[in-house]
């Protein structure tokens, strides 16, 4: 999906921290008004792509995700980031697209880089990338970039910096990221007994409580999962990856979850389902199902990212105090993702020039434009969710001390899942074609108490090899 993940910005009802703060348009897709040569520049740029933006260089740029007028704050935040923006770069001309619905959708997507109608500056998902390429839709910005042009490069997670790279390089620059963990109903585990500050480490642990959680009666289910929408093959991959289980081999040619542990996750779910009847008896759930449960007392807990609890908050009217995380059941390791801006090949060096000082201003500095805390609290924005948080060393300091200060709800609810990081791993190649193949086991496992575990994995095996095939 979006980078590692079922891309949680493409699901159909997500709004991402990033989008709460500052992405919340869907791309528009017209024709971008770059050029090959120096366009508007006035020969005032430096040839050395090295070197930052000169002030005085004369250029417009055209840019994803301006947010509607519809989304007030943003859209006002937008604008002060733009005059901002203006005071060290007067010339530069700053032209947002923005066209109601989300920031990225997946068909638009393809057919703008097919049509190569995609603004000078595009939003991405991190898994995207191979997309793009294939398209030759993005400029290689690897000498573009550097501790002069992105001040805090060195503090960006190099992991983050990884989803956008490709033969060592450089394609695009990061908005966000997540890693996956367990989120929880706080008001349901103290109901159950259970320590909603010490969430369950494992899928053993998560077992016994969610029996706990569903024993309270009233139509509650102690733990969720997805099963339709390429979700459930999502969330399949990220239970793969926690237990130390790939989906697909090193080489990339062959699926890799038809083994002890692809069935140890299988014959856990179905053991849940079935034989504990801790997960409810409506199935074949998408993303917006889940949060619907857990927001109205409903659900114990579930996998999800960060940024489901501010959704939540701000679409459902559920209260921030309610909500814990912890990291992944099992911290093999956690399914990863992200989104980011690239930049379109062939613009002229001084709109590259340009794009890159924007997103540094707007979205690669600590204390200002998307992580300018204060200002995102006095405008009645979320602040206080673990991610985006692709800082190390000083910058995370900063950041996490300024998000703490400024927060909008009670962070130390989330210190388990902050303070026991699992490594991240991205989404296997062909990430949503593979989904959809394991939607069915997932389904299977879900909706029918007599699962052949072994032949679902099996026939899924064999489709996914297929997949992988045609690459």
């Amino acid at each position: 999906m979006r980078s590692a993940r079922f891309r949680r910005t493409r699901r159909a009802s997500a709004v991402t921290l990033v989008s709460a703060l500052t992405l919340t348009a869907l791309a528009a897709c017209g024709t971008s008004s770059s050029d090959n040569g120096g366009g508007a520049s006035g020969g005032n740029g430096s040839s050395d792509p090295s070197a930052p933006l000169d002030p005085k260089t004369k250029v417009t740029i055209t840019i994803d995700c301006m947010p509607p007028t519809a989304k007030a704050a943003e859209s006002k935040e937008w604008k002060q980031d733009v005059a901002e923006f203006n005071k060290t770069y007067p010339n530069v001309t700053i032209e947002g697209r923005s066209t109601p619905g989300q920031c990225l959708e997946p068909p638009r997507f393809t057919a703008m880089l097919k049509a190569k109608s995609q603004p000078d500056v595009f939003y991405t998902y991190f898994t995207d990338l191979p997309q793009v390429l294939d398209n030759d839709g993005a400029e290689d910005i690897t000498a573009y970039v550097n501790d002069k042009t992105v001040p805090a490069l060195k503090d960006i997670d190099p992991n983050v910096l990884g989803a956008l790279k490709q033969d060592g390089k450089l394609y695009g620059l990061p908005t966000s990221n997540y890693t996956m963990g367990l989120l929880i109903n706080r008001k349901l585990f103290e109901q159950a007994g259970l320590d909603p500050d010490a969430p369950p480490r494992t899928w053993a642990e998560v077992r016994t409580a969610a029996k706990k959680i569903a024993g309270l009666g009233d139509g509650i289910a102690g733990f969720g999962e997805y099963s339709a929408g390429n979700q459930g093959g999502w969330h399949f991959t990220a239970q793969m990856y926690s237990v130390g289980g790939e989906i697909v081999d090193a080489s990339g040619k062959k699926a890799a979850f038809n083994d002890e542990l692809g069935k140890q996750v299988a014959e856990n779910l179905h053991a849940m389902r079935w034989e504990d009847d801790s997960m409810g008896k409506t199935q074949l759930l998408k993303w917006g199902d889940l949060q619907k449960q857990i927001a109205t007392d409903k659900l114990g807990m579930f996998l999800a990212a960060p940024d489901d609890i501010a959704y939540m908050a701000q679409q459902l009217g559920a209260k921030y105090e309610n909500f814990g995380m912890g990291p992944i059941p099992g911290g093999k390791a956690t399914l990863a993702g992200g989104n980011s801006y690239m930049i379109k090949k062939g613009i002229s060096p001084d709109k590259v020039k340009a794009a890159i000082a924007w997103l540094n201003f707007k979205n690669l500095t600590v204390g200002q434009g998307q992580f300018d805390w204060e200002r995102t609290k006095a405008d009645g924005l979320p602040v206080g969710v673990p991610q985006p948080n692709f800082w190390l060393n000083e910058s995370r300091k900063k950041d996490d001390a300024a998000r703490a200060e400024h927060a909008t709800m009670p962070v130390e609810n989330f210190k388990t899942f902050m303070d026991n990081p699992v490594a991240g791993k991205a989404e296997p190649p062909k990430a949503q074609e593979i989904y959809k193949v394991l939607d069915n086991v997932m389904s299977g496992i879900l909706t029918n108490e007599d699962a052949d575990i072994d032949e679902l994995l099996g026939t899924a095996e064999s489709q996914v090899d297929q997949i992988l095939a045609r690459q």
